[in-house]
């Protein structure tokens, strides 16, 4: 995997304090006035950077799948009547073409654009030599390599100004949100590329504004450095996701509500603290290391006792029972189900391969 090189989202020109940053506008442009209208209620809001979408991509055929280019010379309209950036939804070579001609600031690539490498290719070409910023939304699935191929590709392009927006993943268990938030994927980004602005849609996430403030809240509380927020001046005569649009008035609302995270403090106080606390961590930590290695020591020798005396190396019932417990036991120390399943399920893959290497080893050494 290779590093990127980027420009620091400081130096983009666009967004101005106070924190976090935050791109809004409506799903689909629709109308002139309607543009208009949102644009002018968000900018008096503070925020400079409207999104807007121009060609929507739609499962089935027939329905609204945006108003095409006349909607760009609503953008146009919106920079020079509010000084605001604009920003659209790319998802092939022409679309970028027609934003460069009409003078968009931004464009990002929507999650199923991200999940074709050879769409994503075709864009990067199509922008190679550009100073346009680029957002990329995550895949449609939680794949975090292809997410972080589509970054590669356009930063091979010559793309500086990079960011991703993360909008959950699709999911075929029943949940309350229209797309699994999937954090971990999202911290796991974060981790490998600090350096890169990371933004939030918490409308697509939730699928209703119902769900936006709390989506947003933990976004930030996790370190993300912004949002991008659906908006509409009417939405309930809104022709693409009515359910997860906000008024110019409810984003001033989500603002005023959400509490930003500082990255760090100068205070004495905390810095004591915190660098307590991370030691005792890293005790522990160490410790947990030292016990794997010996639950690993043992593992192994019960892979050579199962090897000497013929038995088959996968004991799903005996697993059954040890897992239920652990499950059993981990609710008495106050933790969750699926934490302690994910840990312990690692655990039991790692050392049925190790007692299955035993088997392999003593195989070959037959023949």
């Amino acid at each position: 995997m290779a590093n990127l090189e980027c420009t620091p989202v400081s130096e983009w020109g666009f967004f101005t304090l106070p924190r976090p940053m935050v791109i809004a506008g409506p799903c689909s442009a629709e109308t002139e006035e309607q543009v208009l209208e949102t644009a002018k209620g968000l900018r008096e809001l503070g925020i400079n950077v409207f999104r807007a979408g121009i060609w929507k991509p739609r499962t089935h055929p027939g329905c609204f799948e945006g108003i095409g280019v006349p909607g760009l010379k609503w953008l146009q309209r919106v920079k020079k009547e509010t000084g605001m950036k604009v920003a659209t939804e790319v998802a092939s070579e022409r679309h970028v073409f027609e934003c460069l001609k009409y003078g968009v600031d931004m464009v990002w690539l929507g999650a199923r654009t991200t999940a074709n490498p050879f769409l994503v290719q075709e864009i990067a070409d199509a922008l190679k030599d550009t100073d346009i910023p680029v957002l990329v939304k995550n895949p449609v699935n939680p794949d975090l390599d292809l997410w972080i191929g589509a970054l590669e590709r356009l930063n091979r392009a010559g793309i500086k100004k990079l960011g991703v927006i993360h909008r959950g993943f699709s999911s075929s268990q029943k949940i309350i949100y229209r797309n699994d938030p999937g954090w971990k994927i999202a911290i796991e980004l974060r981790t490998r590329f600090p350096e890169i602005p990371f933004f939030a849609d918490p409308s697509h996430m939730g699928g209703s504004r119902d769900y936006v403030l709390e989506l947003s809240q933990r976004a930030l509380d996790l370190g993300l450095d912004g949002l991008m927020v659906e908006s509409h001046c009417n939405p309930s005569c809104a022709l693409s996701d009515s359910k997860q649009q906000l008024t110019p008035a409810e984003i001033k609302d989500l603002l005023s509500r959400i509490v930003v995270r500082e990255t760090d403090s100068d205070s004495l106080e905390y810095k004591e603290g915190i660098d307590h606390l991370r030691a005792q961590i890293d005790v522990i930590d160490d410790n947990l290391l030292y016990i794997l290695q010996s639950r690993m020591n043992i593992s192994r020798k019960i892979g050579e006792y199962k090897r000497d005396h013929n038995i088959a190396i996968l004991q799903t019932a005996r697993w059954d029972e040890v897992l239920d417990g652990m499950v059993k036991n981990g609710r008495k120390y106050g933790l969750a189900e699926d934490f302690v399943k994910a840990v312990f399920n690692a655990i039991h893959e790692v050392s049925v391969q190790a007692q299955n290497e035993i088997l392999e080893a003593s195989q070959k050494a037959k023949l």
